[in-house]
């Protein structure tokens, strides 16, 4: 039954080329709004605090600041409005899920950039 799940998954999921990303990195995410007829493209640019779950169903977590407020998104990665994904800084994290981020302000949120 598992391998039927697979398959079926693999053959009819498409598939999408998204760079490579991680925890840490602060990214730009172009994804498509419908309003009534019309379709307009908006972007979420902030930093990737988790990527999570493998397949059909992964997913990752971006947050930003939107003044002194931080909102945070979940994109699927098979989104079918998602459009592209611009990498705009590789992050040097130690950890793959940086949920102590959400506690930092000022100075101490920032995180340093690693040149690739």
């Amino acid at each position: 039954m598992n391998s039927l799940v697979k398959f079926v998954q693999d053959e009819f999921v498409t598939r999408k080329d998204l760079p490579e990303f991680s925890a840490g990195d602060t990214i730009t995410v172009y994804y498509e709004i419908k309003e009534g007829s019309k379709t307009r493209t908006q972007f979420f640019k902030g930093v990737v605090l988790q990527r999570k779950g493998s397949g059909t169903t992964e997913t990752f977590t971006i947050r930003k600041m939107s003044g002194t407020i931080g909102v945070e998104r979940i994109f699927p990665v098979n989104l079918p409005a998602l459009q592209k994904i611009e990498v705009n800084k590789r992050g040097k994290v130690r950890r793959a899920r940086i949920f102590y981020f959400r506690g930092l302000t000022g100075k101490k949120a920032r995180i340093k950039e690693v040149r690739r």
